[in-house]
């Protein structure tokens, strides 16, 4: 019997496929935008769609349900505020898989996997502030230098 088969092994034991889903969810709605195999991308989908419902639905007990599934607190908070209120008029769909050619490695069939309606500002946002922040603090340090000479 094919009962509790809903989705793919991909060649894991339970709890990797569960937290490879948590951490991939986590990094779609982070980055809005990211790159994986054709199989994982598809089951990707329902994990993070269902992410957004619960944030849509807003109750502390979604919130709690989210928290427990991606460990991630500004994941979380990211989802109930920006993310609900962008699709809050949307039922369902929230993402797209579009076909990215093949793995150098390996030849495996990627995909890219976004939210549709996707801040293209999103993916690397976190990168670029840390990024202006050093540079700020190595002009601050620089110019401290040169003051005490």
């Amino acid at each position: 019997m094919r009962h509790g088969m809903k989705h793919r092994k991909l060649n894991m034991d339970t709890n990797a496929r569960k937290a490879l889903f948590s951490n991939l969810t986590a990094a779609v709605l982070t980055h809005e935008q990211i790159k994986v195999t054709v199989q994982r991308a598809k089951e990707l989908r329902t994990f993070v769609d269902k992410m957004i419902t619960l944030a849509k639905k807003g109750q502390l007990s979604n919130r709690r349900q989210a928290q427990a599934f991606l460990r991630n607190e500004e994941v979380v908070a990211k989802l109930f505020s920006t993310l609900a209120e962008r699709y809050k008029n949307r039922n369902g769909g929230y993402t797209r898989v579009l076909r990215a050619g093949f793995r150098y490695g390996d030849a495996a069939d990627m995909a890219i996997i976004e939210l549709v309606d996707r801040d293209v500002n999103a993916k690397g946002a976190k990168d670029l502030a840390r990024v202006a922040a050093e540079k700020a603090a190595a002009a601050e340090a620089e110019k401290a230098a040169s003051e005490s000479k």
